[in-house]
């Protein structure tokens, strides 16, 4: 069993009332610490540590578990507020932002190494501030505490703007699941009672080149998703439901964690994305007009464009290639072919983090001229 305190922790939910209440709660027990930047002391967590032993240096909320849980991850805690706190491994790239240091090498230096690199580093930013979360018994972020920098956006409160939004704009949406870990949330909702308004027109193309039956499956929906620890801003993307794996199809507005923003502005900008809903549909339309004359040698090109991952991706276009067995075939076949990647890695059980990022990835597929990728000489990958 996962507990919360560990880095690998993560929970799904069937029903919105209980992801609201999760991060409410989740809220309630969280601290938002500010501090010099130069006041930070970080130290290794290792079973060398001289307090690895030793829990009467810590805060009383952290337990032996929550300590060991550290040392086989990050391996660093840091002094704050006369008490050691473990650090989960979401604050490390903020941490490292802070001191203004980075690179490929940092992480593999032995813990006291680093420590004292970072250390040496923090010390000399005289006017810096920091904002830590403090969360599960952990520093789960190190935000710049510059209230220009970094701005707290409440997950609960996010939640209950898109709720409020979305009743009153698409009576009838469904919320279809949620998932969070210390890195991110995100959640998706159907919109079944708009699927003539909304894919009226794009329903019509599909039957008209004989895809019937692919127009029935589908739906329109929307993803949302944030971190409170740095890897995202709060974004909420058009979405067509229905199939192995949702297909996001752009439309996307973003609230960065930035510039005094706040959880109503985010709540604002949903209009903007339901007003471009159709226009995103448009453009996945658009893609049934372009055909293509070596499909396949296209769908390779953009693979690896998009730096998808190459494994699943190869096995898609070997999928792709048998089915068409060398005939045309529209940008838009070629598009729902590359969905395969996705539900590949959503059988092998990939990260949800990892699977949303490349959802993004895959949407920035529907912007590209794909005449210009439709080579007669074979792609080499």
């Amino acid at each position: 069993m996962v507990h919360p305190y560990q880095d690998s922790y993560t929970i799904s939910f069937e029903h919105l009332n209980d992801m609201l209440n999760y991060h409410s709660k989740l809220a309630a027990l969280s601290r938002w610490e500010r501090t010099e930047v130069n006041n930070l002391k970080v130290e290794p967590l290792d079973e060398k540590s001289p307090f690895y032993n030793d829990l009467s240096s810590f805060h009383p909320d952290v337990m032996e578990d929550t300590v060991k849980d550290t040392a086989s991850n990050l391996g660093l805690a840091i002094w704050l507020t006369n008490h050691h706190y473990p650090v989960r491994d979401t604050a490390f790239k903020s941490l490292l932002d802070r001191a203004k240091i980075g690179g490929t090498s940092i992480p593999k230096l032995p813990r006291n190494v680093l420590a004292n690199t970072l250390n040496e580093c923090l010390a000399i930013q005289k006017s810096a501030m920091a904002l830590l979360l403090v969360r599960e018994q952990k520093v789960s972020a190190v935000h710049s505490g510059d209230e220009r920098d970094y701005s707290i956006l409440p997950i609960d409160k996010l939640l209950e703007g898109i709720k409020s939004k979305l009743n009153q704009r698409f009576s009838g949406n469904t919320f279809d699941g949620g998932y969070s870990d210390h890195a991110l949330t995100s959640a998706s909702w159907s919109l079944p009672s708009q699927t003539d308004d909304l894919l009226g027109s794009y329903h019509k193309t599909l039957a008209a080149q004989g895809k019937a039956a692919l127009a029935t499956k589908l739906t329109p929906g929307i993803r949302f998703s944030t971190s409170d620890t740095g890897v995202a801003s709060a974004k909420v993307s058009a979405l067509l439901l229905g199939l192995s794996y949702p297909i996001q199809i752009g439309g996307m507005v973003a609230t960065e964690h930035r510039g005094k923003t706040t959880v109503e502005d985010f709540t604002n900008s949903l209009d903007m994305l339901f007003s471009q809903f159709e226009d995103s549909v448009r453009r996945l339309e658009s893609l049934a007009a372009v055909y293509l004359e070596h499909p396949v040698n296209a769908m390779t090109a953009v693979c690896k464009k998009l730096s998808l991952p190459k494994k699943q991706a190869l096995e898609a276009i070997a999928m792709f290639d048998m089915a068409y067995g060398g005939n045309t075939a529209t940008a838009h076949d070629v598009y729902f072919a590359m969905q395969e990647v996705m539900f590949m890695l959503k059988t092998e059980n990939s990260p949800v983090s990892k699977m949303l990022i490349l959802e993004e990835s895959m949407a920035r597929a529907l912007t590209l001229s794909w005449t210009q990728y439709d080579y007669a000489k074979a792609v080499i990958w």
